[in-house]
């Protein structure tokens, strides 16, 4: 009773709020969702909200705003958490950890990183934060000219928990083969983060570390990861043209959200979205 009272609450005080994805870059993507199988939707979501979410729904899901990235949480089982999954683990920034300790989440600082830690959500998923001290944060583009915002990680954060990145396993020399795929499907900008081959998109930084071994994330806690797409039936039909093959084609949902599926070649599951901006 009192846990749905709590999140009640919470709903009220968030509904009306719009939802701020990032803007699109011109290839129409932006930074989505975040969608987690867990077993139980409502100590996740008090987590969430505890770092800085705003709890909200996302069609029959429970979910949380954590700026321009919602967490999508459904009950359920899993095979086992992200470490050890292509997508090992995924990164928020904050001004600094003492509002997080304030508002009950430990962070274990990383020894010899400064501003960077670790917590863990109910379900013993590794997230890690990087505070405004953190050296390791900035992106540098390949060609040496920002644009779509990609400066954002050279400036302090503004705001009271934002997106960072998630980070992508991959062994060999296969990091260099992802970081030109994203590129070329979802018309990222190259770059570096810190020591890390990395691809910015609007509300997201993807990272990119080779010589690993790595499974796909499907059956994963972290399931799959969103894009919020404008113009996606045509984005679909241009992928398609481009050799992928979509896991489950575009529709559009009686809630007016249109989704199609597909994995990447590393085993990197992702949804694709079109009316996620406006949930």
């Amino acid at each position: 009773m009192r846990t749905a009272l709590f999140f009640g609450i919470l709903l009220s005080l968030a509904t009306g709020a719009a939802a701020q994805l990032a803007p699109p870059n011109a290839a129409g993507v932006s930074m989505g969702h975040l969608h987690y199988r867990v077993r139980d939707v409502d100590a996740n979501a008090r987590f969430w909200v505890s770092l800085g979410g705003a709890p909200t729904r996302i069609g029959s899901n429970q979910a949380v705003r954590l700026g321009h990235v919602f967490v999508v949480l459904s009950q359920g089982d899993y095979s086992s958490r992200s470490e050890g999954a292509v997508v090992n683990h995924v990164a928020f920034r904050v001004p600094s950890f003492e509002a997080l300790a304030k508002a009950g989440i430990t962070v274990q600082r990383l020894e010899g990183f400064p501003g960077v830690g670790n917590t863990t959500t109910p379900e013993g998923e590794r997230v890690e934060l990087f505070e405004d001290a953190a050296l390791n944060l900035t992106f540098t583009p390949d060609e040496g000219k920002h644009s779509a915002g990609s400066d954002r990680h050279n400036k302090p954060v503004g705001v009271p928990i934002a997106f960072h990145h998630i980070h992508l396993y991959l062994p060999g020399d296969e990091h260099l083969a992802a970081k030109a795929w994203y590129i070329r499907m979802f018309g990222g900008i190259g770059g570096k983060r810190s020591n890390y081959d990395a691809v910015d998109l609007p509300g997201i930084n993807l990272n990119f570390s080779g010589g690993r071994t790595s499974a796909p994330m499907k059956g994963r806690t972290l399931e799959h990861v969103g894009f919020e797409i404008t113009g996606l039936e045509a984005f679909c039909k241009r992928l398609t043209s481009m050799g992928v093959k979509l896991d489950a084609p575009y529709r559009k949902n009686p809630d007016g959200v249109a989704t199609a599926t597909l994995t990447d070649p590393w085993g990197t599951s992702i949804e694709l979205t079109e009316g996620v901006r406006g949930s």
